[in-house]
């Protein structure tokens, strides 16, 4: 009671907040959910054996599948495991049985590991000298997610120190490891000692090397290796592009244009000193000076990127691997696009108002997902190549944006919509067994830490029931964006598709394909510029692809997926989603009730995401007699401070409890008659004493604030 008092009394002085009884502690410690709890999810969502069904392979239209049933796409849930000593490091055998076992109840069926180059090598000084202790920590994990039935993605190389020993910022960018790669053979000799000795390793828990285990389905080959952005990454005052690329630059355009003349008619600004022959052309002093120079360049890094991933990708093959492999997974321009185009999977990160830092002086922009029409979600979707398998390896909308509760709704919902095949939201875990471990990134809620965060693990929830278990339909088509070559590159080295037709993502599926591939349907030409969003919309109405009473306004920022799905109405800050098995609403205001199908929201008294959802084996909301409501809203440290009023700037991110914000909602189920009853259930799963109770069809106000604690779920039974 002493420390709620001190933070009622510390929140009350923030400017910004509305007032202190508005944040109610968290009063959980314990995580771990209880078998049969509303929040296992094992029955519905089980993990089959993978000694039965085998390897991850591909589908023949380019979706994964196991291999005991090839013909099945499968969606796979992400859990993201990209611990550091500062989060926890790889738990001991113990805590990686019951973790593991936790992964699976909550729907999640593949894991990714990040980094676990730099925790294997943290405080080692040789190269390669790993951790004992951690690699068999790293190693039992492995078998422990396999025996849950979760497969595994792995990251070739994370770390910008690989395995060189003798370094303390292995989680920084600080060294040109990734632009090595490309250029210098003894770092690719380098990387290629990284996979035998971490990959090629017999793991001593499954009695297999781990790159000839089925559990692992995908290695990307290096994380966020494109050469401009790792540029981008590095720049910190110095030139904007390394003048290592000058010497392989200057040969590259010697074999384009054979002589200076012809390079200096390509190019209006070749300086007078500047030649082909010796060598002498500079790189771009400006990236963001559009220029010809720019567009070679761009044009350089595909072909250098391409080469290498060919080459990076036949060693793993030569090492026994035959799993899926991809690279070059964020930075949707053209240019990478391009680079892409030759991987057997496309692996993309994308993220909502970004954080680079956790220290004093971070920012955000408080920006709403749905305010700009999921823009951060179509950037991706425009990278997808058609006929391939696609992976979010990494997304977030990020702690402490007050709208985080939208991502819930919306990337799930999209990446259904999509037919993407694996859907991971990043951070050091996306669980935790307990709050209080005595950790620096487990203290209080953080960016990327989205397993303390009470709203970001209502949001994965909702992700295992929307996407996982298929509640939301896959579009019947996907609109192609026609790809001619190098020749699509223009002179600005951060072009992308143009957020005009991107926003077909909002109704049907999109992704790039070859021009050579395209046969009279309806797709995306080039120029992009002679294609309009309404040209392409009014064709799939032609064709019947979406209905006439679609309710598609662009103009208005409406967008209604072909589905009748998913609706997104920026202006009024809404996505609303109607199936079968779950509906909800993400909203910023809600001015008039929300009439989903079953489901209305009739009002509520601040932001938030609700959404109910079938928890038994019935067919529809209305006829289920157990169903999972979830309400979140907002949460935050107990004493956290920001530099302005409109808490953009952090200045200390406080400590624990977490606090959530006190919000009610009325519902109306329609068709859901009594008895019926409304219980809370903890974060950890418990069922509390109910709240609500009527004999005729069910409406109630619903609050956060219950007598057994603050919370997110609750459980609806009649």
């Amino acid at each position: 009671m002493k420390a709620a008092a001190t933070a009622a009394l510390l929140l009350s002085l923030l400017p910004g907040i509305a007032g202190a009884q508005e944040w109610l502690p968290v009063r959980e410690v314990s995580l771990e959910v209880a078998p049969g709890s509303p929040l296992d999810f094992s029955a519905f969502l089980p993990n089959p054996s993978i000694a039965e069904t085998g390897s991850i392979v591909t589908t023949p239209d380019g979706r994964l599948s196991f291999q005991a049933t090839p013909d099945k796409p499968e969606r796979l849930l992400c859990a993201s495991l990209a611990w550091s000593p500062a989060s926890g490091g790889f738990p001991d055998h113990d805590t990686a049985d019951r973790y593991a076992k936790q992964l699976a109840m909550h729907g999640y069926n593949i894991a990714r590991f990040h980094f676990a180059d730099a925790a294997l090598m943290a405080d080692r000084a040789r190269d390669f000298d790993f951790d004992p202790e951690v690699l068999d920590r790293f190693h039992y994990l492995l078998a422990a997610l396999k025996r849950n039935g979760i497969y595994w993605i792995m990251d070739g190389l994370s770390s910008w120190r690989g395995a060189y020993g003798g370094y303390e910022d292995r989680w920084d960018p600080s060294s040109d490891i990734k632009l090595k790669l490309h250029l210098d053979p003894a770092t690719f000799e380098h990387w290629k000692m990284l996979q035998e000795r971490i990959l090629g390793s017999v793991n001593p828990y499954t009695k297999k090397r781990v790159i000839e285990d089925e559990a692992l389905a995908l290695v990307v080959l290096a994380n966020e290796n494109g050469i401009e952005f790792d540029s981008i990454v590095r720049e910190r005052g110095h030139p904007h592009y390394d003048e290592a690329l000058r010497a392989p630059f200057n040969a590259w355009l010697k074999g384009k244009y054979q002589t200076t003349r012809a390079l200096a008619e390509a190019w209006p600004d070749l300086k007078s000193g500047e030649r082909i022959e010796n060598g002498s052309v500079e790189l771009p002093p400006d990236r963001y000076n559009d220029s010809p120079r720019i567009r070679d360049l761009q044009a350089f890094f595909v072909e250098v990127e391409t080469k290498t991933a060919e080459e990076m990708s036949s060693f793993l093959r030569g090492l026994g691997y035959r799993g899926e492999i991809s690279t070059y997974n964020n930075w949707p321009t053209i240019q990478t696009g391009l680079s892409r185009q030759n991987l057997q999977a496309v692996t993309m990160n994308t993220y909502q108002d970004w954080v680079g830092s956790y220290m004093p002086g971070a920012k955000l922009e408080q920006a709403s997902s749905i305010a700009d029409g999921a823009n951060y979600m179509r950037m991706i979707a425009a990278a997808r190549w058609i006929g391939r398998p696609f992976i979010v390896t990494e997304y977030d909308h990020l702690f402490w944006s007050r709208y985080r509760y939208e991502a819930g709704l919306v990337m799930p919902s999209y990446a259904a919509l999509q037919g993407w095949d694996v859907l991971c939201r990043h951070g050091h875990g996306p669980i935790v067994l307990a709050y209080g471990e005595p950790f620096p990134h487990k203290r209080q809620m953080l960016p990327y830490a989205i397993a303390l965060d009470p709203i970001a693990r209502a949001s994965e929830t909702i992700a295992a029931l929307t996407y996982r278990r298929g509640d939301v339909k896959t579009a019947s088509m996907q609109i192609p964006f026609a790809v001619s070559g190098t020749e699509d590159l223009t002179e600005d080295a951060q072009a992308r598709e143009p957020e005009n037709l991107t926003a077909l993502a909002l109704v049907t599926g999109i992704g790039l394909q070859a021009q050579a591939k395209m046969d009279g349907k309806i797709f995306v030409g080039q120029p992009r510029q002679s294609n309009s969003f309404g040209a392409v919309f009014n064709a799939l109405r032609e064709t019947g692809v979406v209905t006439a009473q679609n309710g598609t306004d662009a103009e208005a920022g409406r967008f209604e997926s072909a589905t009748g799905e998913i609706l997104l109405d920026e202006r009024a800050g809404q996505l609303r989603l109607s199936t079968a098995l779950t509906e909800g609403a993400a909203f910023s205001t809600l001015r008039d009730p929300l009439e989903l199908g079953a489901l209305t929201i009739a009002q509520a008294d601040g932001n938030a995401m609700v959404a109910v959802s079938v928890l038994d084996d019935a067919a529809s909301i209305a006829e289920s007699k157990k169903l999972l409501l979830v309400f979140a809203t907002d949460a935050r440290n107990t004493g956290m401070r920001f530099r302005d009023r409109d808490e953009k700037i952090i200045e200390n991110f406080g400590t624990l409890p977490v606090l959530i914000r006190k919000g009610s909602v009325d519902i109306q189920l329609k068709g859901m008659e009594g008895p019926w009853r409304i219980s809370p259930v903890g974060l950890d799963g418990k069922v509390h004493k109910p709240i609500a109770e009527g004999s005729d069809e069910l409406a109630a106000e619903i609050s956060n604030d219950t007598p057994s604690g603050p919370t997110t779920f609750f459980l609806i039974e009649r």
